[in-house]
């Protein structure tokens, strides 16, 4: 990496990069980490890691040149963290179960936050450090958890299905009228929230849940395709009930 930073004889495109300008590509790399562990390719996943662990060698070739940081500060505060916050396991504290465990783990993650917050001069908050970077999709799910640490939260799912609906219903409401897209974004927004807020009390991953959805859409829609090849014609010649009829083959497919 320092080599292809070098001034003189690197790559005229490595030299050029700065923090901001790598971001965007690490995370890329996290998902198509993610997309190999989704589709089982151990041999992408192998490189794929790489790729994502060049990414952390390119931050710290960068930080190393502005006598920030190098990669060993960084091995190193990750080692600390690790270290401070499984007392458990490097230290005589020990706990009754996994949910004790979790709630020490937290109450430490707390505590960074506010010692955090408290040098920045700021006042703490339960949500500091969610990052506003984040996919929304991600971000709301872990809005959401901070939450419900301190009660503010559905006691069962059957009561969130209640309030999507509700939203549900006040989105057809915005829908109906003429000249409120904002009302419209803002009732869409919510309704996705509520339905990232039933991900999170049924366990289920959201953007899993969303990529799954994906691949899925894009298997059987590729499957129209093939069919409709078949018959010597493209998507565009068909109408939506033929559509219709060929997707719900391609599913009764899958079935079978």
């Amino acid at each position: 990496m320092a080599r292809l930073r070098d001034p003189e004889t690197g790559c005229p495109w490595d030299k050029e990069q700065s923090f901001r300008t790598i971001a965007p590509y690490t995370i890329e790399e996290s998902y198509e980490v993610a997309e190999a562990i989704e589709e089982g390719d151990h041999k992408a996943l192998k490189e794929e890691l790489g790729d994502l662990l060049f990414q952390v060698v390119f931050y710290a070739q960068m930080g190393r040149e502005e006598g920030l940081f190098d990669f060993n500060d960084i091995t190193q505060a990750i080692t600390d963290k690790m270290i401070r916050r499984h007392p458990h396991v490097f230290a005589d504290t020990s706990h009754a179960d996994i949910e004790a465990q979790t709630h020490a783990w937290e109450a430490q993650k707390a505590a960074e936050r506010r010692e955090k917050m408290e040098l920045k001069g700021q006042e703490p908050s339960l949500l500091d450090d969610v990052p506003a970077a984040l996919p929304a999709l991600i971000r709301a799910e872990k809005l959401q958890k901070r939450a419900a640490r301190v009660g503010f939260d559905w006691p069962n799912p059957s009561q969130v299905l209640d309030k999507i609906e509700e939203e549900i219903a006040e989105l057809r409401v915005e829908i109906g009228k003429t000249g409120t897209i904002d009302r419209q974004e803002d009732e869409l927004g919510d309704l996705v929230f509520a339905l990232s807020n039933l991900a999170r009390h049924l366990k289920i991953d959201p953007e899993s849940a969303l990529r799954r959805t994906n691949a899925k859409f894009e298997r059987r829609f590729r499957r129209i395709e093939s069919l409709l090849k078949e018959q010597g014609r493209i998507p565009v010649e068909a109408d939506l009930a033929e559509m219709e009829a060929l997707w719900n083959q391609a599913k009764d497919e899958e079935r079978a």
